[in-house]
């Protein structure tokens, strides 16, 4: 048994609300395993609960809670053991998680497990724990992550992270109820019955639960529960009623005979009284066999038959009330309740019916089971002996041959097995089913849940002797068949990949002729192999199911294709040296995957002689297939070439032997060869006068035809410039902003993803209060602005402090700053005017151009925290239209899947010149499975328009945007996980990007799959299925290599041929210069939008400028003032830098630090575009563009003028703003502060900015003791290093 001590591993994380509502504390542990207590087994692990009570009066002065020996702790200073509440420890296996909460004054904690299961234990009054109810169990069985999250709005649902997916689970299934009594009994907190719906739910699920009538919650206990009775209640009549909890106020209620459909009785509720009806005895109702009783109210009906039928065969009194007959009491007998007692006695209540008591039997263990550590059972003279169990992992479905080995079992008249799995569920008690002889008997294990059980074996009722553990696992699942396709001969490798295959009983063939082929397998956990049976005598192409049998029931694993034998046209022999030769034997093409082990080769040479040879590789080619194989350490290898008659080939069940290719002997060319010659000469000079002429018509013809093709290409594009029209979505749905913590740390830390998670998790547990002493006495020091100055300069000047370092420090400083921003504004004023003294000795222009100090990433981040809510109001509405109407119009075209490149772009070098032929097919798609439960109301059949070029992943994905414009929420799918079948009549076929009849080129390169490959026309019906990720190992989220390819095909003779024999005729001459009005098409498209972003962003609503850049900007011009610049552009320069520059362009280029959004490469590829004429419009200079200028600047180059007057209009409108009082700026600094409070852990970049401080700490110092003023500053430096110091100390830290 398991004993949760202090050296147990603490898997779980403290339960704030058990702490605060019932002073309890509970944690996952696991039990110790081996030697020294250091290992851990998953097959062992309990809940634990303890009180904090007792943990608190038991503390000593070392203030470790699970460590026994400390350097710093005395010998009499170790803390005391506390033991966890008995009644409350539950031993289940594998659990990783635990969360806690009160409802309705009952405790309730969730579990997670290894193997992907969420436990819900309810604990009684005095905190027993019941056995845990399985609510949620992931498919993948992936583990359930250590932290369980509730939803913080809808008590109803709790949160669990597993794998790389984040899921909200409902916290019961109160549906599985089915009865009022059924759902109250169970005492789950979370359901109770509703009577309008008459369903067991969750309150808030229950119209009108607001009543306290119309929802039963447990509290209120299964004999509240409506119930419809039939009472005797004396010698002339009968009264029906209802009993329980509900309001009775319009209720109606009819008693009606079944067989005759009359009414015996109709009443109605009497002010605030249940309604009753009385049937009065009558002789003519004693025929009536059957009743149906129905009680009426507003909102539901409640409505029960009575079958009236056996009524005096029933001997219990209790029954006979519950049927609906009456019970005398003087004569102890059940009647039919239309006729009387005699005398006039009859029992009303059920409550009060006498019964019998049945006493139990004694056991003499008190009704234990004795376990016996040891695996020998000594029964009076007889020792029984177990050796093992076999198999130790069996499906939940149970198992009926499970073998048990051992010694003597002949000898024993009782044999028990008895499993125990969780400690608070019921253990197992099954009987032997056959004792097969003395050292093997079997047994039959019933089902049960995921877990792991502890097995023992009782003998005539003595002491149970442990065999081991025993798994309950999930049912197997297949993942995919490789290789999917076979021979028909049979005899191939084949290989199941998945999981728990090591509870199958067998493997099947399924065919339609031959019915069910057992198979013979070698299965693993994740995988299983089998040789492919024969299926000489079938059809020649024919499919098959695979199955797994697992008890009585059969599993789909998939289909495996039966194609034609192989044929091999013959063989070829060479010899490069004496000791080594080749065999090299061709085949005709076919879609097998042949690999080593499938084949045997033996070449046979002189008198019947044979040599093995070895497998190397299979090359294919556009005609034939070569296998080669090697022949190594012979000798005399001409020798054998020359004698070789034939090779045997092996493959699988199939053997073939396959003849030399005849080679001409060197005579035979010597004759023939002057005769060909002769006939060629008079041949040619026939044939090439009739050629030239052929030949310079067919020129012509070319020549006309490519010009036609280039007049055709160029007024195509002159029309759909001028005609083309984007359907831009006016209402695009909720923008998916990111929330102000995410969009910070994107902005503050662009290239270091890592550093999100570590300044935002456990934000919500943290203590305001429970700050560190030495992290406070640092804030402390920063918030002194001579010493922060001084430190910043001082780093600024070592030479190995980088660029990058001045980046990270400026963001860690921000973030520490965070809620002190007027502050980090007057740290900023300093640092800038120092900037400014250093760079007016040089070039004033270059001021704030580049990132290369600590001051101009502050600015960055400044600008960044003051302008995240004009982002968010003004200019994210417009940056987010035009992202999507971009990503439109680039879909609109074709896209090449491997490099992006699309034939709508802004950028050149992401066009797609090498553009086939296309059209749009309209795809009716129905989408069959919708995890969610709540997807009533979804849209399942949608029209979604696709290019016949487009890859299957490129479908996919339209189809599921389209999906989520439909239906504005995906219901719990993901694009990965669906798989797309096309259906024509009553076939159905998967489409794949890549399968057996992808085209494979002569140099090896596999050609993507798309929807025109699958000769896909309009209108056809598309039915998407469901599956997960691993069942298709190459679905969606890919990444192709170099050996694929999608639009850009590769310059290959083999691709031309292909070509050449499916589209003959039809190649056409490509110039990339051909589709540059492509690029206008697309700026066209999106210019309207792009436009009004330019202007949310340089114009003032409202006639006011944002806080930030009026303040400033009015700061440069002070500035300038001060410093006498009388340039005008030196000030405009200095503004540009500060707000396009460094956060306008961040801010374009990167739409993902606004929205949650994926930018692809092509995406960032135009918006770069976008960024370089937005700052074009801020230049100063004019630009000289001529015919060879890139298009990326010529693509804008006549909007570049109108953009810069209302810049320079936008700049004068803010200059002739009043400026803004030190009072207002404060103010509206202050806010912000606010609202930003306990967004990050300052913590963490406190400890950040202390590292570099103790990285340069000497000569921090020096600089402080050299600088006037700073003494007090200099003693607390020290003091916070000596604070640090101590608290490396602590191995915690």
């Amino acid at each position: 048994p398991l004993s949760p001590t202090p050296q147990a591993d603490e898997r779980g994380s403290p339960l704030r609300a058990l702490v605060e509502a019932l002073d309890v504390w509970a944690g996952v542990f696991s039990a110790a395993t081996g030697e020294g207590q250091e290992g851990r087994s998953p097959a062992t692990t309990a809940l634990c609960l303890f009180r904090m009570s007792e943990i608190q009066a038991r503390a000593k002065s070392c203030s470790w809670d699970f460590e026994l020996i400390l350097p710093n702790c005395k010998e009499g200073d170790k803390p005391e053991r506390v033991q966890p509440i008995a009644s409350s420890t539950l031993i289940h296996s594998d659990l990783t998680s635990v969360y806690g909460t009160v409802v309705m004054n009952r405790t309730i904690l969730f579990l997670g497990t290894g193997d992907g299961q969420l436990l819900k234990v309810i604990l009684g009054e005095n905190l027993t724990s019941n056995c845990p109810e399985v609510i949620y169990e992931i498919k993948e069985e992936t583990p359930v992550f250590y932290k369980l999250v509730p939803d913080p709005r809808k008590n109803i649902y709790i949160y669990l992270t597993a794998g790389k997916e984040v899921r909200r689970i409902r916290v019961a299934n109160c549906s599985k109820h089915k009865s009022c009594s059924e759902c109250l009994t169970a005492a789950d907190p979370h359901c109770g019955w509703c009577h309008s719906l008459q369903r067991c739910t969750f309150q808030e699920d229950c119209v009108n639960s607001g009543q306290s009538e119309n929802w039963l919650d447990v509290s209120y206990g299964a004999k509240k529960c409506p119930k419809i009775q039939i009472i005797r209640s004396s010698r002339d009549k009968t009264t029906v009623t209802m009993v329980g909890s509900f309001s009775p106020k319009n209720s109606d209620c009819t008693v009606r005979n079944v067989d005759t459909s009359r009414v015996l009785c109709q009443g109605k509720s009497q002010l605030n009284r249940t309604c009753t009806c009385n049937i009065p005895t009558r002789p003519i109702y004693r025929d009536v066999l059957m009743v149906n009783v129905t009680f009426s109210f507003p909102s539901w009906i409640l409505s029960k038959r009575f079958n009236l039928t056996n009524c005096s065969s029933l001997r219990e009194c209790s029954k006979c009330i519950v049927t609906g007959c009456a019970w005398c009491n003087s004569a102890r007998r059940c009647i039919h309740p239309f006729t009387a007692c005699d005398p006039s006695d009859y029992q009303s209540n059920q409550e009060l019916c006498p019964f019998a008591i049945e006493k139990p039997p004694k056991n003499p263990e008190g009704g234990r089971f004795k376990e016996n550590k040891s695996n020998r059972t000594n029964q009076g003279l007889q020792v029984f002996y177990i050796k093992a169990i076999e198999p130790q992992k069996i499906s939940t479905l149970g198992k009926s041959n499970v073998i048990v080995t051992g010694a003597n079992f002949t000898r024993a008249s009782n044999i028990t097995m008895i499993l125990k799995g969780t400690s608070t569920c019921d253990k197992d008690v099954i009987q032997v089913s056959h004792v097969l002889n003395d050292t093997h008997m079997k047994f039959s294990l019933p089902s049960s849940r995921k877990e792991m059980k502890d097995v023992c074996i009782q003998f005539d009722g003595g002491n149970c002797s442990p065999v081991g553990a025993l798994s309950y696992i999930a049912l197997p699942h297949c993942s995919f068949i490789f290789p999917a396709t076979t021979w028909m001969s049979g005899g191939q490798n084949i290989t199941i990949v998945g999981r728990n295959f090591d509870v199958i009983d067998n493997l099947i063939i399924s065919h339609e002729l031959k019915g069910n082929i057992n198979v013979s397998e070698h299965c693993m956990a994740t995988f299983c192999m089998f040789l492919a049976p024969s299926l000489k005598s079938s059809k020649a192409r024919t499919n098959v199911a695979v199955k797994l049998r697992v008890q009585d029931t059969y599993l789909d694993c998939g289909t495996l294709q039966y194609l034609e034998d192989p044929r091999f046209t013959g063989y070829r022999v060479e010899s490069e040296i004496d000791t080594e030769l080749e065999v090299k034997i061709q085949k005709e093409n076919d879609n097998f995957n042949i690999s080593k082990k499938d084949i045997e080769i033996t070449l046979f040479h002189g008198e019947n002689k044979q040599l093995n040879c070895s497998f190397e590789n299979i090359t294919r080619n556009q005609d034939l297939t070569t296998i080669l194989c090697k022949i190594q350490n012979i000798r005399n290898a001409n020798s054998i070439a020359t004698s070789s008659k034939k090779v045997r080939v092996r493959l699988g069940n199939l053997e073939l032997y396959v003849e030399q290719e005849s080679v001409p002997s060197t005579w035979y060319f010597l004759i023939v060869l002057p005769v060909l010659l002769v006939i060629v000469i008079f041949a040619a000079v026939g044939v090439t006068r009739q050629k030239s002429k052929e030949l310079s018509r067919k020129q012509s013809q070319q020549l006309e035809l490519l010009e036609s093709e280039l007049r055709k290409e160029i007024r195509d594009g002159f029309a759909e410039l001028q005609m083309d029209k984007l359907d831009v979505v006016d209402s695009f749905g909720t923008v998916p902003f990111l929330d102000y913590k995410h969009f910070a740390l994107r902005t503050f830390f662009p290239e270091s993803g890592g550093f999100t998670h570590i300044f935002t998790e456990d934000m919500h547990n943290r203590d305001a209060n429970d700050k560190n002493e030495s992290l406070t006495a640092l804030d402390a020091l920063i918030c002194n602005k001579s010493f922060l100055v001084t430190v910043i300069h001082t780093l600024e000047k070592q030479k190995n402090f980088s660029v990058k370092d001045r980046c990270l420090f400026a963001s860690f400083l921000t973030i520490a700053l965070q809620t002190k921003l007027v502050y980090l504004t007057s740290i900023l004023e300093v640092l800038t005017r120092d900037l400014m003294e250093q760079s007016s000795n040089m070039q004033p222009k270059l001021m704030l151009r580049r990132t290369e100090s600590v001051v101009e990433k502050l600015l960055t981040n400044w600008m960044s925290v003051c302008l995240s809510g004009f982002l968010r109001e003004t200019v994210g509405e417009p940056f987010y239209l035009l992202v999507t109407t971009l990503n439109q119009k680039i879909n609109k075209g074709p896209v090449d899947v491997i490099t992006c490149k699309a034939l709508y772009t802004l950028n050149e070098d992401w066009l797609l010149w090498q553009v086939p032929e296309f059209s749009t097919v309209a795809l009716n798609v129905v989408f069959e499975k919708i995890p969610e439960n709540e997807s009533a109301d979804v849209c399942r059949n949608i029209s979604v328009n696709v290019l016949d070029c487009d890859t299957i992943g490129q479908a996919k994905e339209k189809i599921f945007q389209a999906f989520l414009s439909k239906n504005g929420s995906p219901y719990g799918l993901q694009l990965n996980e669906i798989g797309l079948e096309l259906q024509v009549g009553t076939r159905q076929k998967e489409l794949l990007d890549i399968d057996s009849s992808s085209v494979i080129l002569e140099d090896g390169i596999t050609k993507l799959n798309t929807i025109g490959h699958y000769e896909v026309r309009m209108r056809l019906d598309l039915d998407i299925y469901f599956f997960l990720t691993q069942l298709n190992w190459m679905t969606s989220n890919v990444e192709y290599s170099d050996d694929h390819c999608h639009l850009i095909l590769p310059d290959s003779e083999a691709f031309q041929d292909v070509q050449g024999k499916r589209h003959r005729g039809k190649h056409k001459f490509k110039v990339k210069e051909m589709y540059l009005t492509k690029l206008l098409s697309t700026k066209v498209a999106i210019h309207s939008v792009l436009e009004k972003l330019f202007r949310s962003i340089w114009s003032l609503p409202n006639s006011r400028a944002p806080f930030a850049i009026k303040y400033f900007f009015d700061f440069l011009d002070a500035q300038a003032e001060n410093k006498k610049i009388t340039d005008p552009d030196v000030v405009h320069i200095w503004k540009t830098n500060s707000l396009p520059l460094r956060f306008w362009v961040n801010i374009l280029k990167n739409p993902q630090f606004v929205f949650d959004i994926k930018k692809t490469p092509h995406i960032d590829g135009c918006l770069s575009v976008i960024a370089q004429a937005f700052m074009d419009a801020f230049s100063l200079t004019e630009q000289q563009l001529g015919k060879e200028a890139p298009t990326n600047k010529l693509l804008y180059a006549k909007d570049i003028p109108t953009y810069k007057e209302e810049v320079k209009s936008y700049y004068k409108a803010i200059r002739d703003l009043p400026p803004l009082s030190p009072l207002e700026m404060e103010e509206f600094l202050t806010q912000e502060s606010k609202k930003h409070e306990n967004e990050f852990n300052e913590e963490v970049a406190l400890t950040e900015i202390y590292k570099y401080i103790v990285k340069y700490f000497d000569e921090i110092l020096n600089k402080l003791e050299r600088e006037r003023g700073l003494e007090e500053a200099q003693k607390q430096l020290l003091h916070v290093k000596v604070l640090f110091d101590e608290k490396k100390k602590c191995k915690w830290m």
